[in-house]
């Protein structure tokens, strides 16, 4: 079995997406089916217009052990194989995740490691159960972490984390990874489901039109060329920024308030 990325929108709790990541006996273990069956489901989720949130997850406990090892040698000693299984399975999956407008919350326990750790690092908020473990220890299989992989996880978790990965093939815990600032909560062992589902509620009851356009201020800060003063991204995103104005949920949002009521966002993003 090559493990599976199940997508469920139809649970008890509107406006949420629940993306479980399942490879039984292999702790999750991505496979490229399963890359690619990532990179389908986010795309589908951003195409979507009634989602407000998405809990990433793993089945039975388990975030995601890292890759499926038992396929790498079925195309990792040739370069062009492993040039595309990095850069269009892999990073297929990773984008879908990174262009998604729609918030993620990663609910991780277990074994958070190597491919856990980027997929995680694509997510907006990070709960953990206090025995998650992190690390990317891929040193040991005589493989560096790919390019873009790595600027990812730098960016997450930090640069000395980073290091720390890769180069001493280190597995930090739960505490250590919140106190480098990778993680926003830790929580009770049993309690990550329940942690990840109120924070993706919270998300979800506030306006979706207004979380779609900070996760593209996110994205747009995040290129290099944003960051100069003055550049012609820098004033795009400026010009751009306050189209929203006469919109329905910013008019209710403000109406609501002036009216002392719940307000009621009910147009699709």
């Amino acid at each position: 079995m090559a493990g599976h990325i199940a997508l469920d929108t139809a649970g008890p709790h509107p406006g949420l997406a629940f993306v479980t990541l399942s490879h039984p006996g292999k702790l999750n273990a991505m496979s490229r089916a399963m890359w690619r069956e990532l990179r389908a489901v986010f795309e589908q989720v951003q195409r979507s217009g009634g989602i407000r949130c998405v809990v990433i997850r793993g089945e039975a406990g388990q975030f995601c052990a890292g890759g499926d090892i038992a396929e790498y040698p079925g195309f990792r000693f040739e370069e062009a194989g492993l040039r595309d299984f990095h850069e269009r399975d892999v990073w297929g999956g990773l984008q879908a995740l990174l262009d998604c407008d729609v918030p993620l919350v990663a609910q991780i326990e277990g074994a958070c490691m190597g491919a856990g750790v980027e997929i995680a690092s694509c997510c907006d908020i990070r709960i953990a159960a206090e025995s998650a473990r992190f690390g990317a220890p891929i040193a040991r299989l005589g493989f560096p972490m790919a390019p873009r992989e790595a600027q990812l996880v730098m960016r997450a978790a930090g640069e000395l984390t980073a290091r720390e990965m890769l180069l001493e093939a280190a597995v930090l815990d739960a505490a250590e990874m919140k106190a480098r600032g990778f993680l926003h909560r830790v929580v009770d062992e049993g309690q990550a489901a329940e942690q990840a589902l109120q924070a993706a509620r919270r998300v979800a009851a506030l306006a979706p039109q207004a979380a779609r356009l900070n996760k593209q201020t996110f994205r747009a800060l995040n290129r290099p060329e944003v960051q100069v003063h003055g550049s012609s991204a820098a004033m795009d995103l400026i010009a751009n920024a306050y189209r929203y104005a006469d919109s329905d949920e910013h008019r209710e949002g403000i109406q609501a308030f002036i009216e002392k009521r719940t307000p009621r966002f009910l147009t699709p993003p």
